[in-house]
């Protein structure tokens, strides 16, 4: 079929067969199509920033956060981390305790001994010191309401150099636009943006985004969003990667506060956080 994947080089087949990727005889049927082609068209994205990092010649450590069954880190650690001549590691971050256990197990098996999967929330794993000091890169994807802004926090708090984020919708921004609508109605003609019940769901998860990127800004680091999948696998397809590129800035730092404020999110500010320039 001509949109079927090519299996990568050297990737193992026995651990596409325990993702389900691959069926026990080898063989792929549509899902696991669609599955390949989804964690390729990732790795693309990611595997600049590993080879970035690699140049520097450091132990290069990833965290995974809200890993799940940890397709991501799996594939990651088989294409790239197994066969670099320095040790490296990658962390899973995952509170289903069943997930972490079969990773754990997985990674034995395959011996992938870089790979370590922790029981802990993302919240959790900012304070903990079952992770080391410096990460180099940050990922989540597809982490759930505040997840994906404690993966920030987390990625702020490591001075991490590289962040990728797919991120989910989160019904917390959308939920104060509509507490605080009637407030503002009059005085603020932005609120047909989200006047009626769908639109607040959907402004809400855009503007959650906007945040996000703007809160990245301004501490440094340089934003790029792109479309991870074709929409005929997912409507939550948003890819943003995050690169380090100097101290806080200003300017989004102001704009995010104006925002804040023109769309009656003040109490937000806390979540979206920005550092003041030079701090």
């Amino acid at each position: 079929m001509q949109d079927m994947p090519e299996i990568r080089p050297g990737q193992s087949i026995e651990l596409l067969k325990e993702l389900h990727i691959l069926t026990r005889d080898g063989k792929m049927n549509q899902d696991s199509r669609r599955k390949l082609k989804q964690v390729y068209h990732l790795y693309q994205f990611i595997e600049p920033l590993l080879r970035e990092l690699d140049q520097d010649g450091q132990t290069l450590r990833l965290v995974d956060h809200g890993a799940g069954k940890s397709y991501l880190g799996f594939i990651l650690y088989d294409l790239f981390f197994k066969n670099r001549s320095r040790d490296g590691h990658i962390f899973g971050i995952e509170t289903r305790d069943e997930l972490v256990e079969r990773s754990r197990a997985l990674a034995e098996r395959l011996g992938f001994p870089g790979m370590s999967f922790l029981n802990l929330s993302v919240a959790d794993s900012i304070v903990s010191d079952q992770l080391p000091a410096r990460i180099d890169v940050v990922t989540a994807l597809h982490a759930c309401d505040t997840a994906t802004d404690d993966a920030i926090r987390f990625a702020l708090q490591k001075d991490a150099r590289f962040i990728v984020l797919v991120p989910c919708c989160q019904a917390e921004v959308a939920a104060v636009l509509r507490k605080n609508k009637s407030k503002i109605l009059a005085k603020n003609v932005l609120t047909e943006l989200w006047r009626h019940p769908m639109h607040t769901r959907e402004f809400g998860s855009q503007l959650t985004n906007v945040l996000r990127c703007l809160q990245l800004e301004a501490h440094g680091y340089q934003v790029s969003v792109t479309e991870l999948v074709g929409w005929e696998h997912s409507m939550k397809n948003e890819l943003i990667i995050a690169t380090r590129k100097g101290q806080a800035r200003r300017q989004p730092t102001q704009r995010l506060q104006e925002l804040l404020s023109e769309l009656g999110l003040e109490e937000m500010g806390e979540r979206f956080f920005a550092p003041q320039a030079g701090s």
